[in-house]
């Protein structure tokens, strides 16, 4: 097999916008190692899907909120990069995650440990292990949420953690700025996808609200979100660096 000359790693790329990163970069004629966690086969629609566009895709298994699995993870890595004749990829979508809601005064210690575990701790450990096999001049997206400018209720402990996220951003491009490497969030708003148990896609009066508050007058979809990314991982965004970029169709502006 001839080597691959642009690779990505994008976590929770079975599904949602994580999905439709994936296929967007294909589109670009980068390949991805894109994680799962529980569901084999939805990982191999995606790759199904990337093949009939031509490039190439795998999927390996991954639980991001168990730092333990994460040099096992390095590892499987190091041995797809070897197969296609590369050492290092040269993009990190962090986009696995899930949601969380209960008003503030429900909130549970276990609530918060587990958005931490999930949201900041998962990315940030697997971006530190995952650091010597990223390519000089590379670039990392984290994936914030709208709801770090606008609040609704119930959504205190999933919006702290995308908080949590924006910041280490900003410590990430200052830090890995000697090797080139860009880091910005990306910050959907709200999106029609199975995520916060399909609300948005499937609540009819959600829906309506969410076009009454967006500019452009719908939500969104997940292919407003995954070639945003594949376009800022792109050489032409190259000096776009440390930024929060907001992707909701001007929601509640």
């Amino acid at each position: 097999m001839p080597a691959v000359k642009t690779i990505a790693i994008v976590t929770g790329g079975s599904r949602g916008l994580g999905r439709s990163t994936v296929e967007a970069l294909a589109r670009r004629g980068i390949c991805s190692i894109f994680t799962y966690h529980a569901n084999k086969s939805a990982a191999d629609e995606v790759i199904s899907a990337v093949e009939r566009i031509g490039a190439s895709a795998r999927a390996l298994q991954l639980d991001t909120s168990n730092t333990q699995d994460f040099p096992a993870f390095s590892q499987n890595v190091r041995s797809i990069l070897a197969e296609w004749g590369a050492e290092r990829f040269n993009y990190l979508v962090n986009m696995a995650g899930t949601s969380q809601t209960s008003l503030f005064g429900q909130v549970t210690e276990g609530d918060l440990d587990t958005a931490y575990r999930i949201h900041v701790k998962g990315p940030l450990f697997l971006t530190q292990e995952l650091l010597p096999l990223i390519a000089d001049g590379g670039r990392i997206v984290n994936i914030s949420s709208g709801l770090t400018r606008f609040a609704y209720p119930g959504r205190i402990a999933y919006a702290s953690m995308k908080g949590a996220v924006e910041v280490m951003t900003h410590y990430m491009a200052k830090e890995l700025g000697g090797r080139g490497i860009a880091v910005n969030t990306v910050a959907p708003g709200a999106i029609q996808t199975d995520f916060s148990g399909g609300a948005v896609r499937d609540n009819p009066d959600i829906a309506r609200h969410i076009a009454q508050t967006t500019a452009l007058g719908r939500p969104g979809l997940p292919d407003d979100i995954g070639p945003m990314i594949a376009s800022l991982l792109s050489e032409d965004n190259r000096w776009i660096n440390a930024q929060r970029i907001e992707v909701s169709g001007g929601q509640a502006i």
